[in-house]
């Protein structure tokens, strides 16, 4: 995945995926560590107002839609909710007018889980709320395959002509 190919193959999805896992197991030990300092009605709140205004209304619209199809505003809640930046802005805050303490973890906890544990990352308006295999993407991972296959150490170089027929073809020149 790069600026010129945001997407991932299920390889670097693992990893990214990884990264996020050491972030999670990260909180669990400063969670545990520090147990006893936590003041847990702040770190309930702090972990489930994410999935409330995030998550829980763009699920229950998904599961109530005939055809899996709602509007985009659940997406913008649920990445605004689930972005790094707005949680940062909600420590920030929190910092400043209560002061700092433990049950901010719950933040970290809930956003490295989600991205780590199940691979929940921002949603994209061209795929559905919940996951659902896109016939497209196993296309593309595909291709990406056959691209590697039998190259040994060595990846394509830019620009290097397709050995499969497909998607890069179909779009033309």
């Amino acid at each position: 995945m790069d600026q010129k190919n945001p997407f991932e193959t299920p390889n670097t999805f693992r990893l990214h995926r990884a990264e996020y896992l050491v972030g999670f197991v990260l909180s669990i030990v400063l969670i545990i560590v520090h147990f006893g300092e936590i003041r847990w009605i702040p770190f309930i709140a702090l972990f489930a107002y994410i999935d409330l205004i995030g998550y829980i209304p763009g699920a229950i619209a998904f599961r109530r839609s005939a055809d899996g199809r709602i509007s985009k505003a659940y997406y913008v809640l649920y990445n605004s909710m689930h972005s790094l930046v707005t949680q940062s802005a909600v420590v920030g805050l929190w910092l400043w007018l209560v002061g700092p303490e433990w049950a901010l973890l719950a933040i970290p906890f809930h956003v490295f889980g989600d991205r780590g544990l199940f691979g929940n990352f921002l949603k994209p308006f061209g795929l559905p709320f919940e996951p659902v295999a896109d016939p497209l993407y196993a296309r593309i991972a595909a291709q990406m395959r056959a691209r590697t296959a039998g190259a040994g150490n060595r990846v394509p170089g830019p620009g290097v002509p397709e050995r499969t027929s497909g998607i890069a073809q179909e779009a033309g020149p």
